[in-house]
């Protein structure tokens, strides 16, 4: 299944060829001040009227001054839990993964599909009226962050396995492992996580229960919440694998029946939480009239026939299971 999402080509990560930023920015300095120098030096020849050397210098120092300047789009820092992936000329270059100041082919290009554009800032700025919650800075840096990241799924309506509409949303803990199949195998691998995600919890919905049956040996979306996001963790990380992701954990976060029949499930539940009261009460109840015509026997308190016992055992069940308090009556005659 998964072969048909990869594509043809196969990019291993590969460490890019860089060397040491503070060293290349230290040359970088002294051609500068060389470059200054020499149309300085260029300018006080032609001024003695020594065209030949003055003019050479000259044009040297600044031809040389401004081909420096593209030597810093090479400049790239790396910080903690971050990469940087790096195309020449369309082709893989390599993965910048420590943290650093590096210096690398300053033709070289980093990729991030994830990263939106100034220009759908704008467009969203101007039809919402507010920016997305990442910072500018993070807006326009084209580094891959490795650190764990959370995805709160929206709420969806799907069916349960017994056909009934439930409400359920999910929170996932992920991360890049690794950022070259994240950029190249998918077009968006946010994206492709969310939809993913959407996905799995559909299915895994579907193939469960909202709550156990009288049985209570299945498992359940309610009672093995758990299991289920193991289940979903489990068959979300096979899906997302070809894009590089790691899934940390997954979470049910929210879990409820669809408005529509929330009222009449909840009239269910409350009658088979009075059902399993009242079993409780009565049980009770038979054993308490059970142990008092057992201890009037044994002590030879009284003696009563069937009929007397019959009629002893009715008004104790009606005492003992009334929903109200019973009201005494004192007999001042015999009881026969």
């Amino acid at each position: 299944m998964e072969d048909q999402f990869v594509s043809k080509k196969v990019y291993e990560e590969k460490k890019a060829p860089s060397i040491n930023g503070f060293v290349m920015l230290f040359v970088t300095i002294l051609v500068i001040v060389a470059c200054i120098a020499a149309i300085i030096g260029g300018g006080v020849l032609l001024n003695d009227e020594l065209m030949l050397p003055g003019g050479v210098l000259l044009a040297a120092g600044i031809i040389i001054l401004c081909l420096s300047c593209f030597i810093f789009p090479g400049f790239k820092v790396i910080g903690p839990n971050e990469a940087l992936v790096l195309t020449l000329f369309g082709n893989y270059y390599g993965t910048l993964k420590s943290e650093g100041f590096y210096y690398v082919n300053p033709f070289c290009t980093a990729v991030n599909p994830t990263v939106s554009s100034l220009n759908a800032g704008i467009s969203q700025i101007a039809a919402t009226g507010r920016v997305s919650t990442g910072s500018a800075g993070s807006t326009l840096s084209k580094k891959v962050s490795l650190k764990a990241m959370t995805l709160d799924n929206a709420q969806q309506k799907v069916n349960d396995e017994l056909g009934n509409p439930i409400i359920i949303g999910t929170i996932v803990i992920w991360q890049v492992v690794n950022p070259v199949k994240a950029v190249f195998n998918v077009q968006n691998y946010k994206t492709f996580l969310s939809i993913q995600c959407d996905s799995i919890v559909r299915n895994t919905a579907r193939r469960y229960p909202y709550d156990t049956s009288e049985s209570g040996d299945e498992k359940s979306l309610r009672g093995s919440s758990q299991e289920v996001a193991d289940i979903m963790k489990q068959e979300l990380q096979e899906k997302v694998s070809i894009a590089g992701l790691k899934i940390l954990e997954v979470r049910i976060a929210n879990l409820s029946y669809a408005p529509e029949i929330a009222s009449a499930m909840l009239q269910r539940q409350q009658a088979a939480a009075i059902i399993d009261a009242r079993q409780k009460i009565v049980e009770g109840a038979v054993s308490m009239v059970e142990m008092a015509l057992t201890k009037l026997s044994e002590n030879d308190i009284v003696e009563l026939d069937e009929e007397r016992k019959a009629a002893m055992v009715s008004n104790l069940l009606v005492v003992l299971c009334g929903n109200k308090d019973a009201q005494p009556i004192v007999n001042s005659g015999s009881i026969y």
